[in-house]
C-alpha cells in the first residue's frame, strides 16, 4: 500500500519554538537549534522505531488467505520517520514508511490524535502523510473495516498498538532529530527487479501510455538524500515494485524485498542495530509508488518456498544498489520551501467532468462492488480463492446478476463490465465493510512533487496522475511522483481501458470505470490550488469507528511449559560446532509470544562470548535470525530460533530466548533461558 506526504502550516508560535530551540509547552524537547546556512535550506530530522505486531496466531495482511496465520518472526518490522521543515515559512511535511501490508485510516486517525496531544498543530491532516512498504508477511487486524479483519479472525488491539506506537515513536525522533539540511533529488532506471504482471490489461492502454513504457514496467527509482555538512545521513528512495517475494505459504513476519534493502542500507552505511533505542546513522527508507500492476516476481510465477529468503535478498538488493549508486550523483539540489494540500472524497459520488473522462462526457463513480477478478487474486504473485479466475467468470457473472446478492440495475451497470461478486457499498449499511470518503493529498519540497494516493495504483494510472500535476503546475514529469498506500486503502487504481480487461486489478477497482479519472479531477485540484497559492476544503472526514470492532480470535489463556520441563528449558541443544555460513538452532520450552510483544526489544539474542562476558551480536531484528512459534499440546509452547552464522563468524556463541508466560491467574512474567556454548570456525 502506499505512502505519502502531509504539510502542515504552523502557528507562528510552534514555529517559533521549532526554529529556536524553545520547546513549545507540553512539548518533548528537540535537537537541531541552529538556523541552516544558503547550503542547507531545510530542517530534516529523521526517526526509526519498531512497529511489530503480534507475530503467532494473527491473519496476515495482503494475500487474503485466513489460512495464513503467523507462526513467528523473521525479522522485525519497522516505522521510518523525515521531517523536512521550511525555516523561512514555518511550514512543514511529515513522511513516514512503514513496513506494513497498508496503512489503514484506523491508524492514521489514531497518530494524528496523538500527534496533536504531543505537538499541537505542528503536524496536522494536511501535512502528514503515512505510507505503507507494501510487505505481504505482516500482521492484520489493525483495520475498522471488515473487509480486512475478516482473515485475522477480527480486530487485534495489540498489532494496532504496536503499529501506532511505533509510527508515534519514530516521529517522536525525527522531529527530536531536526538540524540543518541539503536535500538533493536524483533519479535513475532499475530494469530487472520486476515484471508487469497484467500485461493483457496494460495493452488496452493507448499508445501515448505505453510508449511511456516500453517494458510495461515502471522502471524509475527515484532517491531523495539528506546531507549534512556534505555527508549522507539518510535517504528516502520510491521505487515500483510489490513486496511479494515471501509467498502467500510464508507463516514469518517479515519486511520482504524493501524491508531489506533498508536494512541492509543502514547497517552498511553505519552499521546501525537499532538497539538501545537510539537511530541508526544513516537512516534508509524504501517506499512504493505506483505498484499496482508490477510484480518482483520476474518469471512471473508465485515464489516457489514458503520462506523465499533468497529471492526476497536477491530483490531486495537490487533495489538496495540502484539507490545507493545515487548517493554521490550531483541530481537537483532542493531549493524553494514546503507546501502540501489534502482533500476528503466521497469515492462513491464522484461526478466526472468530461476533460478528465476521456470520452467528452460527464461520468459518476459507483458504489463499491468487489468483482470476481479481485476474489480470484494475482495469479503472478499468489491466488486467492479457488473457483475465480482473472477476466470472464460466467458462473460468477451469473450469480452476481441473481437475488442472492441484490445487486441494483444501477450498480451493475455502473460497475460494467465487473462481474459484481459482492456489492459492500450496499453492505456498508449494515456494519462498515469498506471506507468510502478517502485522503488525497499532494506534497511538495521544492522541485518534487508527491502525489497521495490511499492505494495501489498500476503503473499507467500512475502515469497519467503524475502528467496531471506536472502539467498544471509546470513541474519536470520525473520529479513528480506517485506516493502510494498512503493515509488510506481503497484496494486498485486502474485505467478505464485496464478495467474493462477485468484482471486483478480491473477488479479491484471498487468504484467503478471513473475512479482513476476521478482521482485526476481531483488531484488536479489540488495542484492548482498549490500553484495559485489557494486553500482547500478538507471535505467530511471519515468517521471514528474504534467502538465498533468485533474481536473474534480469543486471547492467551494460559502457559504450561511441556511435562517434566520448566520454562526456557532447552528442548533441542545446538550442535557443538558449525561451519561459519551454516544455521544454528536451537528448540526452547516456551510461551506464547502475544504474553508481551517484545517493541523496542527482542524475544531472543545470539552471543559471543569475548574473553569476558557475553556480547550480543545479533536479535531479532536481523536478517540472519528467525524464531518459529509452534503450539505443542493445550498450552505449551516449542520456540525454535535460527541463526544463520556469518561468512566471518569465529569463536564461542550461544543462543538466548526471552519470553513471557502467563498463569493460570492471568500474571504474566519474564521467562528466559541458554543454550551452551558452540563453537563456529
Amino acid at each position: 500500500m502506499k505512502m505519502r506526504a502531509l504539510a502542515l502550516v504552523m502557528t507562528v508560535a510552534v514555529g517559533s519554538c521549532l526554529l529556536t530551540g524553545t520547546p513549545a509547552a507540553g512539548q518533548p524537547p528537540h535537537e537541531g537549534r541552529d538556523k541552516p546556512r544558503a547550503s542547507q535550506p531545510y530542517l530534516v530530522g529523521r526517526g526509526v522505531a519498531d512497529a511489530t505486531g503480534e507475530i503467532a496466531e494473527v491473519g496476515m495482511m495482503g494475500y487474503g488467505r485466513i489460512d495464513q496465520q503467523a507462526a513467528g518472526l523473521h525479522n522485525r518490522l519497522r516505522s521510518r520517520a523525515f521531517v523536512v521543515a521550511d525555516p523561512e515559512t514555518s511550514q512543514r511535511v511529515l513522511m513516514v514508511v512503514v513496513d506494513a501490508g497498508m496503512i489503514f485510516d484506523s491508524v492514521r486517525q489514531e497518530v494524528l490524535r496523538r500527534l496533536q496531544e504531543r505537538y499541537g498543530d505542528t503536524y496536522n491532516e494536511s501535512n502528514v502523510m503515512i505510507t505503507a512498504t507494501h510487505t505481504h508477511s505482516g500482521p492484520g487486524g489493525h483495520s475498522h473495516h471488515l473487509l480486512y479483519n475478516i482473515t485475522t479472525l477480527g480486530f487485534h488491539e495489540k498489532t494496532f498498538g504496536a503499529m501506532t506506537d511505533g509510527i508515534v515513536e519514530s516521529v517522536d525522533r525525527a522531529h527530536a532529530d531536526l538540524a540543518p539540511a541539503s536535500l538533493t533529488l536524483t533519479h535513475d532506471e532499475l530494469t530487472t527487479a520486476s515484471a508487469n504482471r497484467s500485461r493483457e490489461a496494460f495493452d488496452r492502454n493507448p499508445d501515448e501510455d505505453k510508449k511511456h513504457f516500453p517494458d510495461a514496467i515502471d522502471p524509475q527509482t527515484s532517491l531523495l538524500r539528506i546531507e549534512r555538512d556534505g555527508e549522507p545521513v539518510g535517504a528516502i528512495n520510491w521505487f515500483a515494485n510489490h513486496a511479494t517475494n515471501m509467498s502467500g505459504d510464508n507463516r514469518l513476519i517479515s519486511a520482504d524485498n524493501k524491508g531489506y534493502a533498508a536494512y541492509r542500507w543502514e547497517r552498511e552505511r553505519g552499521g546501525g542495530d537499532y538497539r538501545g533505542g537510539a537511530n541508526p546513522p544513516f537512516v534508509a527508507a524504501f517506499a512504493q509508488t505506483n505498484a499496482g500492476d508490477i510484480s518482483p516476481n520476474v518469471d512471473l510465477t508465485p515464489p516457489s518456498t514458503p520462506e523465499d529468503f533468497d529471492r526476497t535478498v536477491a530483490n531486495g538488493t537490487q533495489q538496495y544498489e540502484a539507490a545507493a549508486a545515487q548517493l554521490n550523483s550531483p541530481g537537483t539540489p532542493l531549493a524553494g520551501g514546503v507546501d502540501s494540500r489534502i482533500v476528503y472524497v466521497d469515492m462513491s459520488d464522484v461526478e466526472v467532468r468530461p476533460e478528465f473522462t476521456g470520452d467528452g462526457r460527464t461520468h459518476r463513480t459507483c458504489k463499491p462492488a468487489v468483482g470476481a477478478a479481485m476474489a480470484a487474486g494475482s495469479l503472478e504473485d499468489g491466488p486467492a480463492f479457488p473457483g475465480f479466475d482473472e477476466g470472464n467468470n460466467p458462473f460468477w457473472d451469473t450469480v452476481s446478476h441473481s437475488v442472492l446478492y441484490k445487486a441494483s440495475p444501477k450498480l451493475k451497470a455502473c460497475q460494467a463490465p465487473k462481474g459484481v461478486f459482492a456489492p459492500i457499498g450496499a453492505m456498508n449499511r449494515i456494519y462498515p465493510w469498506v471506507q468510502e470518503k478517502f485522503p488525497v493529498q499532494l506534497v511538495r519540497i521544492g522541485d518534487l512533487y508527491l502525489i497521495g494516493v490511499p492505494g495501489e495504483a498500476t503503473i499507467t494510472s500512475g502515469l497519467r496522475l503524475r502528467r496531471t500535476v506536472a502539467e498544471a503546475v509546470g513541474a519536470d514529469l520525473s520529479n513528480v511522483l506517485v506516493a502510494g498506500y498512503s493515509n488510506a486503502y481503497f484496494h486498485y487504481l486502474a485505467t478505464p481501458e485496464e478495467y474493462d480487461a477485468q484482471h486483478y486489478e480491473g477488479g479491484s477497482t471498487l468504484f467503478g470505470r471513473w475512479q482513476l479519472p476521478a482521482m485526476q479531477q481531483t488531484v488536479h485540484g489540488l495542484a492548482t490550488a498549490m500553484r495559485d497559492g489557494a486553500e482547500v476544503p478538507i471535505g467530511d472526514k471519515p468517521a471514528d469507528l474504534s467502538g465498533r470492532q468485533l474481536r473474534l480470535q480469543p486471547g492467551v489463556v494460559l502457559d504450561t511449559p511441556p511435562l517434566g520441563r520448566s520454562f526456557g528449558d532447552v528442548l533441542d541443544p545446538p550442535a557443538e560446532s558449525y561451519a561459519a555460513g551454516d544455521e544454528a538452532q536451537a528448540t526452547f520450552a516456551g510461551a506464547h509470544p502475544s504474553n508481551d510483544l517484545h517493541r523496542g526489544g527482542t524475544y531472543l539474542e545470539v552471543q559471543r562470548w569475548n574473553g569476558r562476558a557475553w556480547e550480543t551480536v545479533a536479535d531479532d531484528g536481523d536478517w540472519s535470525t528467525k524464531l518459529e512459534w509452534k503450539r505443542h499440546g493445550v498450552s505449551s509452547s516449542r520456540v525454535t530460533i535460527r541463526w544463520r552464522t556469518p561468512e566471518d563468524a569465529e569463536g564461542t556463541y550461544r543462543i538466548r530466548y526471552r519470553g513471557n508466560a502467563k498463569n493460570a491467574l492471568g500474571r504474566v512474567t519474564p521467562i528466559t533461558g541458554a543454550t551452551q556454548g558452540f563453537t563456529v570456525r
